[in-house]
Order: C-alpha cells, then sequence, then structure tokens
C-alpha cells in the first residue's frame, strides 16, 4: 500500500520503502515484494492511460522500421528516448554498488527537502504554454535525464520529472502525464533486471505473498493515481512539498542526533 500510494505521487515511493524498515525496525521486505509491488503499479498506470499506451504500443512496427509518422510511432519513440538515461546510470550505480550505498536516512532527508523546494519553486514559476500532445524529442531526453536523478532515494522519479515539465513550460497536468507514462517501461525495465535475481531465488510462499502485495499496490495506485490526476486541474502541487519538506526535516534530525 506505501508502494502504491506513494509511486505517484511526488514523494518519492523508494524512499519510503527504504525508510519503512529503518523507522519501524521490522524487517526489510525483500526483493521479491519490491518486484511484485511495482508490477502491482505498473498495472495500475497502464490501466488508466490505457487509452495512450495502446497508442505506443501500435505504434512499435513503425518504431521497429523507422517509420514515426503515426502518433503512435511517435509516442514510443519519445517514450524510448526519456528512458534511456535512467537504465544507463542506473547500470552505473549497480555496478559500481553505490545504489546500495545511497541508502541512508540522511541522504533521504536531504533528498526529500531539496529535490520538494525545488519542485516548488519550479511549480511557482513554471508556465502553462505547452500541455502533453507538445511533447518533443528534446524534452524527452531533457525528462530522461531529470528521471535520472531520481535513482537516488528520496527524490521522487514522478516528482523530478514532473519539476522538468514545469520548468519546461508544461502545465500541472500535461507534465503528470507525461513523468506518468513515462513510470511505465522505466518500470518494466527494473522489473525485468531485479525479476530475473527474484525467478532464480523464490519459492511457492514468496510467489504468494507477492501476488498478495501486488494486488494492495495496485489498487491503491489506481486510486492514489486517480485523486491525484483529477485534483491537479484545481489544487498546486504545494500539499505535496509540504509533506516533503516536513518528513525531510524529521529525517535530517533523526539522522544528525
Amino acid at each position: 500500500m506505501i508502494q502504491g500510494i506513494t509511486e505517484f505521487l511526488p514523494v518519492s515511493s523508494s524512499g519510503h520503502l527504504i525508510l519503512l524498515p529503518n523507522v519501524t525496525g521490522l524487517a526489510d521486505q525483500g526483493q521479491v515484494i519490491d518486484v511484485a509491488v511495482h508490477l502491482g503499479t505498473l498495472g495500475a498506470v497502464i490501466l488508466y492511460f490505457w487509452r495512450d499506451v495502446r497508442l505506443a504500443l501500435s505504434g512499435l512496427p513503425g518504431l521497429v522500421t523507422g517509420r514515426l509518422e503515426s502518433p503512435g510511432a511517435r509516442l514510443a519513440f519519445l517514450l524510448m528516448i526519456a528512458t534511456i538515461p535512467v537504465v544507463i546510470v542506473g547500470a552505473i550505480l549497480a555496478a559500481t554498488g553505490l545504489d546500495d550505498a545511497l541508502r541512508r536516512i540522511d541522504v533521504i532527508g536531504w533528498t526529500m527537502l531539496v529535490f520538494g523546494v525545488l519542485l516548488y519553486w519550479a511549480d511557482q514559476r513554471g508556465g502553462t504554454a505547452l500541455q502533453d500532445r507538445d511533447w518533443n524529442s528534446r524534452h524527452a531526453w531533457i525528462f530522461g535525464l531529470w528521471q535520472a536523478v531520481a535513482l537516488i532515494p528520496g527524490t521522487s522519479r514522478s516528482g523530478i520529472t514532473i519539476t522538468a515539465g514545469r520548468l519546461l513550460g508544461y502545465d500541472r497536468h500535461g507534465a503528470a502525464k507525461i513523468a506518468m507514462l513515462m513510470s511505465i517501461p522505466t518500470i518494466l525495465a527494473s522489473g525485468a533486471l531485479k525479476g530475473a535475481e527474484v525467478v532464480a531465488t523464490a519459492d511457492i510462499q514468496a510467489a504468494r505473498d507477492g501476488a498478495i502485495a501486488a494486488g494492495f499496490a495496485f489498487v491503491s495506485a489506481l486510486l492514489a493515481l486517480a485523486i491525484m490526476m483529477r485534483l491537479l486541474r484545481s489544487v498546486s502541487f504545494t500539499p505535496y512539498v509540504i509533506y516533503r519538506v516536513l518528513l525531510g526535516v524529521i529525517l535530517l534530525w533523526i539522522a544528525y542526533t
């Protein structure tokens, strides 16, 4: 449920999942549950944006053959471009062991605080001239580079990509929609990487637990996503920023005292 609620809100799901065992003293949930809840949230975003997902899928043949004239092929191409940076940076972090070294409360505290303030600044000064249909290849690269920063726990993948969108001049709904669509290939890539390790070690009990976790993540993610996208018509990102700043201050106090 924590994964489902926080995956698409700009508050960092990975940060909250790391904090859960650190703050409560519970055992780490492990790789099986991590992969399962990500699959649950993946199902939620695919269902919510099914029309766009179907459009991108229909454009895959054109993408493979290099024909990008259709809207579907263009969307699939832009999503591919936006995913490249996070795959490269993620592979580097995994190979060097930095991904594990960054899983600390002080790191999450600082990223919660700093990137929360950055989101507020971008949301307040960002324009509204662009919508999701204005997305282009240059902006896809920029979105992708910002998304790679989210590999630092506590940054928030959706938060940092929404920040990028607002700085580029996309309206709140358009920036959030692009961020959500970008999550699909990103979650697929990370799920494939971790899933290969999990399949080799999981047993029937672990698979059953994973299925239950995926179900909870799917339902909670779908509700959180639907509520956020509806509220963005009339509410800014400020409530999420306030939450991030308060949590960041609390975590830094815990880390340094």
